[in-house]
């Protein structure tokens, strides 16, 4: 880690600003101690706490280094008390140094000098105190920092493993329920099996084009589930049948990649295929507000729809909602007059 202070201006200015309290107290205190000398305080402080704050700032090096190495309790504490007997030496003879150089009167320098080093004995290790307390507090702030990044880092990742894991859940699925109809149709009806693997084959270049992404415009995703009830309607002819009323100004929405393939799957396993009936698969999306409405339903026949199932479809639609977007969006069943309806309530993205 290079030195703190100049990572940024805040800090090089909160620096100098903590240095120009502590010179204007001490101003202060050798003021009240020292008045017969008051000629040569204020140049005396000025170069002692810049001499000092250069020092400090020097001291960051050996700090670092005794803190990041594995030291006993005691030879850390040795380290640290050596450096600092050095530092306070140098700041001495430099502050001597200059000071002898402004008092021409040599004697009076002494005098001077005499009269004042027990306090500045005292004020530099006082200060010398601060100055590692603030070091050790930028390390402990650092280590957080780093630690909070790395959860977010570590969360982040989990997030997209468990995304992953749950769409790897939907394509297996549906291929294999969409392969068993192209089994059954290239006995009975050739033509058909073949119009199934052409659209299935543009279904699954979808999904496997865009796997790697989380959200992807509602455009895009309702083409693809266009192909999948294609592929259905193969299967069940004139017995299925699908309507949209979507608002386009809804379709630059970004919504997480195969969401709604699961809530159609349901509709067409527990609808279309236990009905004797037709079935009206019913696709309807409004903006509103801040979000988008996403509704899709369709009727059933009273007498063979049975609730049934695993409930991974639902459970799995739910997850990644949760994944993505925590608590902003939601999905909610109804069940009226024989026909289930699911909504999910998005926050609206581009």
């Amino acid at each position: 880690m290079n030195q703190p202070v100049f990572q940024s201006r805040y800090r090089i200015a909160l620096w100098w600003l903590i240095w120009l309290l502590i010179a204007l107290g001490q101003l202060f205190l050798y003021r009240y101690a020292f008045g017969d000398y008051l000629r040569f305080i204020i140049p005396d402080v000025l170069i002692s706490f810049m001499a000092y704050s250069g020092i400090s700032l020097v001291v960051w090096y050996p700090f670092r280094y005794f803190n990041t190495r594995t030291f006993k309790l005691y030879t850390l504490v040795s380290n640290i008390a050596i450096t600092g007997a050095v530092s306070l030496f140098l700041w001495l003879l430099f502050s001597r140094y200059l000071l002898y150089f402004l008092i021409n009167d040599v004697n009076l320098f002494n005098q001077y000098w005499k009269v004042t080093l027990l306090y500045r004995l005292g004020s530099g290790m006082f200060i010398y105190g601060l100055v590692i307390l603030a070091y050790y507090l930028i390390i402990s702030l650092t280590h957080l920092a780093e630690k909070k990044a790395q959860e977010a880092r570590l969360e982040t990742t989990l997030k997209e493993t468990e995304l992953k894991m749950l769409r790897s859940q939907i394509n297996p699925h549906f291929l294999f329920n969409a392969l068993n109809s192209v089994s059954a149709l290239t006995v009975s009806d050739p033509e058909k099996a073949r119009e199934m693997i052409v659209k299935l084959s543009d279904f699954m270049r979808y999904a496997l084009s865009r796997k790697d992404e989380q959200l992807v415009p509602l455009k895009s995703e309702l083409d693809s589930m266009r192909l999948y009830l294609d592929i259905e309607k193969v299967r069940f002819g004139e017995k299925l049948k699908y309507s949209e009323n979507i608002d386009e100004k809804c379709l630059d929405a970004r919504i997480p990649v195969l969401l709604l393939q699961p809530l159609y799957e349901n509709a067409i396993k527990y609808g279309v295929h236990e009905s004797t009936e037709v079935v009206n698969l019913k696709t309807i999306i409004k903006c509103m507000d801040e979000y988008v409405e996403i509704s899709i339903s369709n009727n059933f026949d009273d007498v063979s729809f049975k609730v049934k199932g695993t409930g991974t479809g639902l459970s799995n639609v739910i997850k990644r909602l949760e994944l993505t977007y925590r608590n902003k969006a939601s999905l909610k069943t109804n069940i009226s007059d024989n026909i289930f309806t699911v909504r999910l309530y998005i926050p609206y993205s581009t």
